[in-house]
Formats: C-alpha cells, sequence, structure tokens
C-alpha cells in the first residue's frame, strides 16, 4: 500500500518516451544537460557571487538499512557564529544538485542549506530500459521509499550535527524543506501522521522547529487528510501556484490539493503564498516553465518568502511577511497569514 503517489511535471514527456521505446539521455549527458540549466538559470535569475557562499559535497552510508545517503552542503561564505540549518528534499527524479538557486541564496544570507538525494527516488530512475521506467517510477512512489526518505533526512541530520561542520550550525534552528514528493518527506518529519494496521507510523524529528513546504501533493489513498496533518505543530510556509496540477496517466491531482494540504495542516503559525499560473515545476531550476513570462520572478520571489518566513520564525521580524506580500503582489493571486506569524492577513482571488 502507497501513502502517496505521484510524479513531478516531468515525468509525463519521459514515460511517453518509455512507451514509445525511445531511448533516454545516458547519465553523464544528463549530468551535463543539468549543467546547462545551472548556466542558463543563472544567466536569468540574478544568483549571489561565488564568494558570499561555499559548497561541500557528503557522502554516506546508512549501514542499518543499507542506503546511501548524498548530499551538497551549501554554507555561508562568512559567519560570526552558528547559522540555522535548513535540510531540503528534492522531487522525484531530483538530485542533490538541483534547486540550486534556493541554495545558494539562503547560504549567502545566512542560512546553511543541506540537499538530500534520496537514493530510492533519485534521477535513476529515468536511466536503464525506457520500457521498465512505469515501473521504476512506481517503485520510487512505494510507501516504504517514502519513509526511508524521511529516515534519510534523520540519518543526514544526524551525520552533519557530529561531523566536521556541526560548530556551524544552531541546533536549535532546523529548518525541512521540500518540493513535490520532497514536501511529503517534509510534512512526515514535521509531525503528518498515517495509520497502518491501528498503529500510527510516526516519522517526527523534534529538532525540525519550521518547514518550507513547495507543491505538497495530498497524501495518496487516505481519506481524512485532517488527522494525518493536524498534528504537525510547527510553523510551516506552505508554496503553490494556480497551475500547479500534477498530470501523469493514471493519476491526477488539481491545484487546490496544494491549498487543501495547507488548510489541514495543524500548525497554528503557518503562511500560504499561491502564485500566478506557474506549473508543479516552477518551483525547480528549469525555466521556460509555468506558462508565463515571470518563472525568473517567482523564483526570485519564493526564496524571498522563505527567507522573511524564517526570519519571522527565528528572529521575530515582525512584518516581514506583509512587506513581502506588498513586493510582489503583481505575481501573487492569494496570500494568508495564520496569526502568529503574521500581525495581519490578506486573502486576494
Amino acid at each position: 500500500m502507497r501513502i502517496f503517489r505521484f510524479l513531478t511535471a516531468a515525468a509525463p514527456a519521459l514515460v511517453a518516451l518509455a512507451l514509445a521505446g525511445c531511448s533516454v539521455p545516458a547519465p553523464q549527458d544528463a549530468i551535463a544537460a543539468g549543467l546547462s540549466r545551472e548556466a542558463a538559470l543563472s544567466a536569468a535569475l540574478p544568483m549571489p557571487d561565488a564568494e558570499h557562499y561555499a559548497t561541500r559535497y557528503l557522502a554516506w552510508d546508512d549501514a542499518a538499512r543499507k542506503r546511501p545517503v548524498l548530499a551538497k552542503l551549501y554554507l555561508p561564505a562568512v559567519q560570526a557564529g552558528p547559522v540555522p540549518l535548513i535540510v531540503f528534499s528534492h522531487g522525484i527524479g531530483g538530485s542533490r544538485e538541483g534547486y540550486t538557486y534556493l541554495g545558494k541564496h539562503w547560504a549567502a544570507n545566512g542560512y546553511a542549506s543541506l540537499h538530500l538525494q534520496h537514493a530510492g527516488s533519485d534521477r535513476s530512475v529515468w536511466f536503464g530500459n525506457p520500457l521498465e521506467m512505469v515501473s521504476r517510477l512506481q517503485n520510487a512512489a512505494r510507501e516504504s521509499e517514502a519513509m526511508d526518505r524521511a529516515l534519510d533526512l534523520r540519518f543526514a541530520l544526524d551525520q552533519v550535527l557530529a561531523g566536521e561542520f556541526a560548530e556551524r550550525f544552531d541546533p536549535r534552528r532546523i529548518v525541512a524543506a521540500g518540493h513535490s514528493y520532497g514536501a511529503n518527506t517534509t510534512l512526515l518529519v514535521s509531525g503528518a501522521r498515517v495509520e497502518r494496521a491501528g498503529h500510527a507510523m510516526d516519522f517526527r524529528d523534534p529538532r525540525i522547529q519550521a518547514a518550507v513546504i513547495i507543491s505538497a501533493p495530498p497524501f495518496y489513498g487516505e481519506s481524512n487528510l485532517t488527522a494525518i496533518l493536524a498534528p504537525v505543530q510547527i510553523p510551516t510556509l506552505h508554496i503553490t501556484a494556480t497551475a500547479d496540477d500534477i498530470r501523469i496517466p493514471g493519476y491526477f491531482s488539481a491545484a487546490s490539493d496544494r491549498m487543501d494540504v495547507f488548510a489541514a495542516t495543524g500548525s497554528r503559525s503557518k503562511t500560504l503564498a499561491v502564485f500566478h499560473d506557474g506549473s508543479h515545476s516552477i518551483f525547480t531550476d528549469r525555466l521556460g516553465t509555468g506558462g508565463q513570462e515571470h518563472n525568473p520572478r517567482v523564483k526570485a520571489a519564493t526564496r524571498d518568502l522563505a527567507m522573511a518566513f524564517l526570519r519571522t520564525v527565528f528572529d521575530g521580524q515582525s512584518g516581514e511577511l506583509e512587506q513581502w506580500s506588498a513586493r510582489h503582489q503583481a505575481i501573487v493571486q492569494r496570500f494568508e497569514c495564520a496569526a502568529p506569524t503574521c500581525a495581519a492577513r490578506r486573502n486576494s482571488q
């Protein structure tokens, strides 16, 4: 049985290729394409200068689960003391190399960002026999993989808080963040619970003090979303777009599902931002998605919103979220803050 089943917006085209018997790029070609995408993104979206952040590649092995856990760590170039740490979980078919526009920006603004790679649902699903791609995608969406992803995050956090960079992190200010499948992972470690055979499955990590949830699908096959998400009590930021639909053969999740996740989450302090038009993949490093000219603007607004939210949560900088809403109202269809995160609410349709 699956907790949920979904794919990123890139999946339909790739599944179609598989069913047609066409080939997909070799791994090295895909890596080169990823690097080209990062260069194109940097050209379209202002990025911090490399002197303001540093990156480190990390590789661990969870012997208990016989599972590798890879990560890419973005660090502020200069630190006066321990900084908050964001642990980021990618969508299905992603890797630690994705979401660079977030990692670089957050690090340049004083937040370390650890981007995980989940071995059972990473970019390896795109490689191999095209006729077996659907099977690989189905395996990546299994309930056991959803559990392993949450355990990946916990394991990675154990490692970095005990490793060579441990003194650079503030253990009182740890954030979970993720997009799509990664948003579900984020919700699980933030307190979401499902029941199996009358027993609650609890993956909450008490070290997580806030969550950034981007394009979260509903938990697949579960009829009572509130029962699953009400236990999430930490401050949460939910980000989506009006065209954030997930469409694949045999599965459809409407953009309204993201609002349902927001409504069901139990946090007293929670914020929702809905951008005009943008698709499910607009929050990845890809350009040209979302059916609008403002793709880079949405990315810039997304990374700024996360910073405004976290400064509000950790530093008590009241008014930051309202100021963000005012600056970006031209591309935001709906913005809502629940007290005490915000002093005011705005909900425009």
